[in-house]
Parts: structure tokens; sequence; C-alpha cells
């Protein structure tokens, strides 16, 4: 019988029991993925994922032990995913160029043949900062060597001609920005038009915004603080909202950080030198706290388009909201939330906030729109352009790790400079 493991085809007879375990383990995983990308593993118990299969718990428990293990294996393996995709990239596509094009490409067809049940599912990896320690640094060193990877064919384009001069550390950054933020945005497009925002997504990325062989030259602009001037005299109701507001910065900074699971009530009230009982007289929880984390940056977002109305072009509208939002995150008014965190919001509430999101990424489209009316702004796939967009204003708060930022507005200007005049030598 041991011969028989060296025939051609034994990998899948149902006598394989090495072969069966992984197909298990594989199922779960996928199973495990759509669940946290879709409800968040916050609100996904290991029984939602045993019954969603047909499982019992004790089951289930032969091929994970927690809940905890059981998303750093999906992260493990949505990373082994993309190394594969990338080596594979490497091996068909020759120019940085083309290789980034074929990274998203893989990206939505990924995601497409998931939802068709041909491929399995993997998890956005929205809370690394949540993981114990040795999970956690596992995954970041692996996320790093991805990030390089991207970081890479955007200088061997650059090296060779077929892509201009731009800022390596913002496009990788961009990148994997607006690909992890598919997991909200794709969820509710249909299959058929996968292609289309595929190919959608390369245009923009060749082309950029701009209506215009020329690179566009980004505004200088004043980003007036939101931050209010301490109250004169006794006004209370002032002096509570400051203190709130306090709190949210705080709060937004360590859920940024430290991830929902791993941020302590009692560590920000700690930072801020305030008494629990008088922290707690403002924030009853920790669930409160994010939520009026989320309701603050999207305030921040609003008040930033109702300034940019000010301006004169589509495309300077859109240069003022992008580059505003970047600045008020490395501000004293910042930093502003990001979106890993909002699968830990329970459903009702997270719907609330992801609503008033899409509002806000529809206000920006119709400024793109605008744009393109009043032809500063080219033709583009507007749906398309303000998702990828929006992702990459996610992923933004986490530049200062990978470059050095002197200089905010300049930072933001190379940050955006891809979005806005593409990556095509001009």
């Amino acid at each position: 019988m041991a011969a028989e493991k060296d025939q051609p085809g034994n990998g899948g007879s149902p006598f394989n029991r090495t072969a069966q375990h992984d197909a298990k383990r594989a199922a779960i995983l996928s199973q495990a993925a759509k669940l946290f990308n879709g409800r968040g593993s916050r609100s996904t118990t290991l029984l939602d994922i045993a019954q969603s299969l047909g499982l019992t718990k004790t089951s289930l428990y032969y091929y994970v032990k927690t809940k905890e293990e059981l998303i750093y294996q999906c992260y493990i393996a949505s990373l082994d995913n993309l190394d594969s995709g990338l080596t594979h990239i490497e091996k068909h596509h020759q120019s940085g160029l083309e290789r980034i094009q074929a990274v998203y490409r893989a990206h939505f067809n990924d995601w497409a043949e998931a939802q068709a049940g041909n491929r399995p599912h993997h998890a956005a990896l929205l809370e690394i900062a949540s993981l114990k320690d040795q999970h956690r640094e596992e995954v970041e060193r692996r996320y790093t060597s991805m990030f390089l990877r991207l970081r890479q064919y955007v200088r061997d384009g650059i090296s060779e001609g077929s892509i201009r001069s731009v800022e390596s550390s913002s496009v990788a950054l961009g990148m994997i920005g607006s690909m992890q933020w598919s997991f909200n945005w794709l969820r509710t497009v249909p299959a058929e038009k996968i292609q289309q925002i595929s190919d959608a997504t390369c245009d923009l990325l060749i082309n950029g915004l701009v209506n215009s062989e020329q690179v566009h030259s980004f505004g200088d602009f004043d980003f007036p603080p939101l931050s209010p001037a301490a109250p004169q005299g006794f006004d209370r109701e002032e002096q509570n909202r400051m203190k709130q507001d306090a709190f949210f910065k705080t709060g937004t900074w360590f859920f940024n950080k430290k991830g929902f699971v791993g941020t302590s009530l009692d560590e920000i009230a700690e930072t801020l030198n305030v008494t629990k009982g008088a922290f707690y007289y403002h924030i009853k929880s920790k669930e409160d706290l994010l939520y009026s984390c989320y309701k603050r940056s999207l305030n921040i977002s609003a008040r930033l388009h109702e300034n940019s109305t000010e301006l004169g072009s589509g495309l300077d509208r859109l240069d003022y909201i992008c580059r505003g939002t970047f600045h008020f995150q490395n501000s004293d008014d910042g930093p502003m939330i990001r979106y890993n965190s909002i699968t830990a919001l329970p459903i009702p509430r997270r719907k609330e906030i992801l609503a008033l999101t899409d509002t806000g990424n529809n206000r920006f489209g119709q400024v793109m729109r605008d744009g393109i009316e009043d032809g500063s702004v080219r033709p583009v796939d507007v749906e398309t352009a303000q998702e990828l967009i929006s992702g990459a204003i996610n992923a933004s708060m986490d530049l200062p790790l990978w470059r050095k930022i002197d200089d905010v507005d300049a930072a933001s200007r190379d940050f955006y400079d891809w979005f806005f005049n593409g990556l095509k030598a001009r």
C-alpha cells in the first residue's frame, strides 16, 4: 500500500488522509475568511463557522483550537496566496508597469472566482494589530515582505522607463490600501462588472485623473484647524465638548495602533491624565468610543468637502479633499480613524457607518463628475476611481512607517501624485 502513494492521482483518493485533512482545513479557512470579511471576527464565533460548514464545534476543534488561531491561519493563507500570485506575475510579466497592472487584475479575478465558488475566500488583513505577539510579528513580517516586492515593481519601472518618477513607498502603500478596501466595496458589485472594474483600474493607474498631457501641479492650500480655541469663562458645554474631542482623538490613535481588542479604556484615561471616573462620565463603553471616533472622522471629511466648494475646477476640489484628509491625519487635529477596526462594531452601527462612508464616497464621486463636466478631469469610471482612492486614503495613515515625513504638504503631494497623474512615463 505504501507504494501506492507515489502513483499518479493518489492525492485525490478518499483513502489519502493527508489530502482529505488538507482539503477540509482549506474549506474551514475559506469559510472563516468569508464570514470574517462580512461580519467581522468579533461578531463571528467558531460555532457560526462550524454550523455554516455543517460541522459540530467539536469537529472544528480538531482543526483549530481558538478563534485567535483561526484568524492567524486565515491571514497566513491570504499572505500565502499573495506570495504565490506575485511569484507567478514575476515569471510572466517583465516591466514594472505590467506587473502592477497584473497585481490588480489578479486581485479582482480572485475575488470574482471566490464569489463563484471556484477559488477559496481570503481574509482581508484588517485586524493584524489585535493578534497576539508571536502571531502578529509573523503576519507583519510577511506583510512587510509583500510591501517590499510591490515597491520594487515601482522602482524597477522607474529605472527601465515604463513608470515616471514617483515616490515608490507611496505607490506601494496606496496599492495595498485600494485593494484591501475591496472587502467592503466589492461586496455589492455584480460578478459581471468585475472585468469592467479591472479594466477601469488599470486605465486609472496608467493615465491618472488629469485631463491633460501635462502633470497636474498641486495647489497651495491652507487647512484651517478643526479644534476650537479654549473656551473663555465658564462655558461648561464647550468645555465638555473639548474633553470629548480629546477622548475621540486619543481613542482613534489607540484603535489605529492596537486594534479594537488591544485598546484599553483605562490606558486611554491614563494617557489623558484623567481619572477613570471622569473618563467614564463621557465614554460609556469601548464600542461607544469606537463609534464616536468614526463619526468624528466622517465629520472631518464632510467639512473638507464643504470647504472645497469655494475652489474652481473639479480637479482642484479633488486635490483639496485628498490632501486635506492627509493633512488632518498628520496634524494636531488627527489622527483620523482607520477602517481596519470597522468590523469590531456591531452590525447595526457598522451598517450606519458604512452607509455614511458610502455617502461621503459618492459625494467625492460627484466632485469627480463635476471635473469631467468642466474638462479638468478626463472621462474615467467614477465609481471605480472613488473607491480606489478611498482605500488609498485609508492606507495613507501608515505612510510614516515606510518613509520619513518632515513636510506633511510635500508628503501629501507625493502620496496622491500617481492617482492624479498616473504612472505612465510622460
